[in-house]
C-alpha cells in the first residue's frame, strides 16, 4: 500500500505543486472550531496538509487550564490559539517573522494571549519551563533554500532533527509532556535513531489515517535506562 501511495504521489506531485502555488498565491483563511487565522503564502499551509488538523484534534482533548504551553515552530499559530482558548499560558515560536506577525494579529482579533517569539528552535527560549511542548517538524530530507522551505525540509542529513534532539533534553522532565507528529511518508527510523543517539525515546500515543496517509503523534521522554 505504501509503495502504491508513493507511486501515485510521485506521479501527481508536479500537478499538486502547481495547484498549491496557484491556491496560495494570496493569504488564505483557515478555521478550527471558532478560531480563524489568515495564512500568508510564505507560511506553512494547514489547509491541504493533515498534521495541523490532527494536532488540533489531539490537543482539544487535553486539559490545559493554567498550564504552560510551547508550540515550537508555530506556522499559522492556530494550535497556539486553541491552547490559549483552553486556558494555557502560551508561547509560540518560529523563524518565520511573517508567521509571527500574522499570529499576533490573529491573537488580538480573538482576544487570546500568545507570546510570539522569534527563535531558531530553543535559541531564544532558554531558561523557561513548559508543561507541554508541541512540535510539527519539517521532515523531508532536502536542503531548504529559504525560510518558507524550512517548514518542509529538514536538511539533506536531517540537520533539523540533529539540532532539535540535542537541545530538547534540557526542556524535558518527569513533570512535562512533549509531543511530535510524524507522517509515514518521512523516514521515521532515521529520526528515531537520531533521537536515541541523544538519549530520547519516542512513544506512539495517537495515530490517525486520513486520505490514505498515517500520521502518528509521539511523546518524547529521556531514556533513563
Amino acid at each position: 500500500m505504501t509503495t502504491v501511495r508513493s507511486f501515485i504521489k510521485r506521479i501527481t506531485k508536479p500537478f499538486l505543486n502547481a495547484g498549491l502555488q496557484f491556491y496560495y498565491r494570496k493569504p488564505r483563511k483557515y478555521s478550527y472550531q471558532d478560531i480563524q487565522v489568515l495564512v500568508h503564502p510564505e507560511v506553512f499551509p494547514p489547509h491541504l496538509t493533515l498534521s495541523t488538523k490532527i494536532l488540533l484534534d489531539f490537543i482539544s482533548e487535553i486539559e490545559l487550564q493554567d498550564k504552560s504551553f510551547l508550540e515550537l515552530g508555530c506556522g499559522s499559530g492556530i494550535i497556539s490559539l486553541l491552547a490559549s482558548k483552553k486556558g494555557a499560558t502560551v508561547t509560540a515560536s518560529d523563524i518565520n517573522k511573517t508567521a509571527l506577525e500574522y499570529l499576533e494579529k490573529a491573537s488580538a482579533e480573538h482576544n487570546l494571549e500568545v507570546d510570539c517569539v522569534y527563535s531558531d528552535l530553543f535559541e531564544n527560549i532558554q531558561g523557561k519551563h513548559f508543561n507541554f511542548i508541541i512540535i510539527n517538524p519539517p521532515y523531508y530530507p532536502k536542503k531548504p533554500k529559504n525560510t518558507k522551505e524550512q517548514a518542509w525540509f529538514c536538511g539533506e542529513d536531517f540537520e533539523y532533527f540533529e539540532n532539535l534532539f540535542q537541545q530538547l533534553p534540557k526542556f524535558i522532565s518527569e513533570e512535562n509532556q512533549t509531543f511530535i507528529i510524524l507522517s509515514e511518508d518521512c523516514n521515521i527510523k532515521k529520526i528515531t535513531n537520531i533521537a536515541s543517539e541523544n538519549n530520547l525515546v519516542l512513544e506512539n500515543v495517537f495515530s490517525s489515517k486520513k486520505m490514505g496517509e498515517l500520521n502518528t503523534v509521539f511523546s518524547m521522554k529521556i531514556n533513563r535506562f
